[in-house]
C-alpha cells in the first residue's frame, strides 16, 4: 500500500502545472506563471521543478498527463463513494459475484484476475485508440476521438477557458480526494470522516 500512495503523490506532483494558452517565446527557457492552471490561491505550483527548463511540448505532455490523471480520478472518487455505500451491478466475474466485491482498496484483492485482465485492455484500448488529440488544439482536447466528446452547445473562447479551469480545479481535487480516501482507509479501515453533530 505504501508503494501504491507512494506513485500516486509522484503522479499528482504535475497536477499543479499550470494549463498552456497560446503563448510564444523566443527563448529556450519559457515561461508557464500566466498559463491557465495558475490559480488563486498558489498561483503557479511547480514545487519538483517539473518545467524549469521546459519548452512547450513538455509543458503541453504534463499539462494532457494532469488531464488525464484528473479525469481518471474524478471517475475514481465516485467509483469509491458507490461501491463504498454497497451499490453493486448484478451479475458475476466468473465464480465471484459483484456483491461479493467490497468496497475500497480491498476490492484490488478480491477481484479475479480475468476481471483485472479486462480493466487492463480497456484502458490498453482507450489509451492506444480511443481517445485521440484534436491536432493543434489546447492538451487535453478528444474531439477527434471515435467516441462523442466535446462542448455541449456552443460555448464561447471565453466560456470554454472558464470551462477547462473548472476542469483543471475539479481534476487536482478528486487527485487529492482519492489520494486522502484510501490514506484514510488504512488509518482505521474507514476512508470517510463522519461528524456526528450529538458528540
Amino acid at each position: 500500500m505504501k508503494l501504491v500512495i507512494t506513485a500516486i503523490l509522484a503522479g499528482s506532483a504535475a497536477a499543479f502545472a499550470p494549463a498552456a494558452k497560446t503563448s510564444s517565446s523566443t527563448s529556450l527557457q519559457m515561461s508557464f506563471e500566466n498559463e491557465l492552471g495558475a490559480q488563486e490561491p498558489l498561483g503557479f505550483f511547480d514545487p519538483l521543478g517539473l518545467l524549469a527548463d521546459a519548452d512547450q511540448e513538455r509543458f503541453d505532455r504534463l499539462r494532457a498527463v494532469e488531464l488525464k490523471h484528473g479525469r481518471i480520478c474524478q471517475l475514481a472518487f465516485l467509483g469509491y463513494l458507490t461501491t463504498w455505500s454497497g451499490i453493486r451491478l448484478p451479475g458475476s466475474l466468473g465464480d465471484v459475484p459483484f456483491a461479493d466485491i467490497p468496497g475500497g482498496h480491498d476490492a484490488v484483492f478480491k477481484v479475479p484476475l480475468f476481471g483485472i485482465a479486462q480493466i487492463i485492455a480497456l484502458a490498453g484500448v482507450l489509451e492506444l485508440g480511443g481517445w485521440k488529440q484534436k491536432e493543434g488544439s489546447f492538451p487535453g482536447d478528444f474531439s477527434a476521438s471515435p467516441f462523442p466528446v466535446g462542448y455541449i452547445g456552443s460555448p464561447s473562447e471565453e466560456q470554454q477557458l472558464k470551462l477547462r479551469a473548472q476542469e483543471l480545479n475539479q481534476g487536482r481535487a478528486a487527485q487529492m480526494g482519492v489520494l486522502g480516501v484510501l490514506v484514510h482507509e488504512q488509518l482505521d479501515g474507514n476512508p470517510f470522516i463522519f461528524f456526528n453533530p450529538h458528540v
